[in-house]
């Protein structure tokens, strides 16, 4: 088999300047999430398949990968043949002219698709992204630490539950702390959790006239529920946390309790990577005032950058990574428990798939129950549940992200955090001409 080209760990952001490779090579650029770096050792299943096509892939962190996909499809820099996107990405730069519709063969079945997935990845009836996975948001939790401590956690439970578990479970003494939760600043990354969060607690991120809505007392209320949630019953350097930081903590059996991506209970349930496997369980996201908007959605994909010239052969690639076919390749090679999930109804219905996810069930649901287009208790102008589909959401929910993780980290107050995430929507809102 041929060897599996991997940019990430060899290459600084500064040496990425060149561009998309030559003819019969393809750049992929992709976020260092388990499924994705899982994906890569498949590379020479598909190379083999496709004489004469080579794949380069570029691997990484959320926020670097936002940030250089955004750079080089705004500035047509042509660096890659596939870029790795997500639902806030995909209708918005579909609309714009700068991704290549997608479009399959038959036997891709692209009815099979959830139509969350495929809704949230469209513009005007148009697919301009095809799923890796899928995921909403979801508590994982230590069954055995809430056992001994005599509590039980509902499928539904309220905010108010979930610190009181957290305070059950910790145990500081033994390195072992009752919830983590991300804290690293990023639109998509602290920001995808607090707004879920926010959105329980009647929060929204504009009112119905785009005035951006981050001085309210619903969002002051989470916000410092989050904080001090994460004080008291969360580990040191909380505010530095992502998903791969919690996902190892959790795996070492540091948290009693974990609210994140679905995709994460895979991996959080696999013997062969968490020493706590056998006792995590699964709940719904909590809620506070309502549950509207309390669990996100989200499909890590694959999208064509318009202009590229090797566009027939990242089609290609696209097909082969996120059609049924590979997902079985993965069962036969890892276990069905393993495979990427969210994305096709056929995986759920397969036996052989929810014989082995013990999470499968929690997972759909939480993914059905997920309402991009009313996601707040008061009526909201935008579309989006830890986001607001809009293109001046990413500087909006990066600059917000900052401020939070300041909070966070005790460097200011959650007032002050809210005063200049205000402020900073504001400018942004104004400078567009939204009013």
């Amino acid at each position: 088999m041929k060897a599996i080209r991997n940019t990430a760990l060899c290459l600084t952001l500064g040496a990425l300047s060149a561009t998309a490779a030559t003819a019969g090579e393809l750049t992929i650029a992709t976020v260092n999430n388990g499924h994705m770096v899982e994906m890569q050792k498949f590379t020479p299943h598909f190379e083999e398949a496709n004489p004469g096509i080579t794949v380069n892939w570029v691997t990484l962190d959320e926020g670097t990968l936002r940030s250089r996909v955004t750079t080089d499809i705004t500035t047509k820099g042509g660096q890659f043949d596939v870029m790795t996107i997500g639902m806030y990405e995909a209708p918005i730069w579909g609309e714009r002219g700068w991704l290549e519709a997608l479009e399959f063969s038959d036997a891709y079945d692209v009815d099979d698709i959830l139509p969350a997935m495929r809704g949230g990845l469209s513009h005007d009836g148009n697919l301009y992204a095809a799923p890796f996975y899928g995921e909403s948001s979801m508590i994982m939790y230590r069954k055995d630490l809430l056992d001994a401590a005599g509590m039980t956690m509902p499928d539904n439970p309220s905010w108010g539950h979930v610190q009181d578990a957290a305070a059950a479970m910790t145990d500081k003494d033994n390195g072992v702390y009752g919830i983590c939760l991300r804290g690293k600043p990023g639109w998509g990354d602290n920001m995808a959790f607090l707004s879920t969060m926010a959105n329980s607690f009647g929060a929204q991120w504009f009112n119905e006239d785009w005035t951006p809505a981050l001085d309210s007392p619903a969002w002051n209320h989470a916000v410092n529920f989050y904080v001090d949630l994460l004080t008291n019953y969360g580990p040191p350097g909380s505010a530095g946390n992502s998903f791969n930081e919690i996902l190892a903590l959790i795996n070492e059996g540091k948290c009693g309790m974990w609210i994140d991506a679905t995709i994460a209970a895979s991996f959080v349930s696999d013997p062969g990577q968490s020493k706590v496997a056998d006792v995590i369980a699964f709940a719904q996201a909590p809620q506070a005032v309502t549950t509207r908007g309390a669990n996100w959605l989200w499909a890590w994909s694959l999208a064509i950058p318009a202009g590229t010239k090797q566009a027939d052969d990242a089609k290609t690639f696209i097909e082969w990574a996120t059609s049924k076919e590979y997902i079985e390749l993965v069962a036969s090679e890892n276990g069905w428990g393993s495979v990427p999930t969210g994305t096709r109804q056929s995986t759920y219905d397969n036996p052989n798939f929810q014989e082995a996810a013990v999470f499968a069930e929690a997972e759909l649901k939480a993914i059905l129950s997920a309402e991009p287009a009313n996601s707040t208790q008061n009526p909201s102008p935008y579309v989006g549940v830890q986001f607001a589909a809009i293109p001046e959401f990413q500087a909006i929910g990066t600059a917000v992200g900052q401020q939070m993780t300041a909070a966070l980290a005790g460097e200011i107050s959650v007032e002050e955090a809210l005063e200049a995430a205000q402020t900073a929507a504001d400018r942004e809102m104004s400078k567009a001409g939204y009013y």
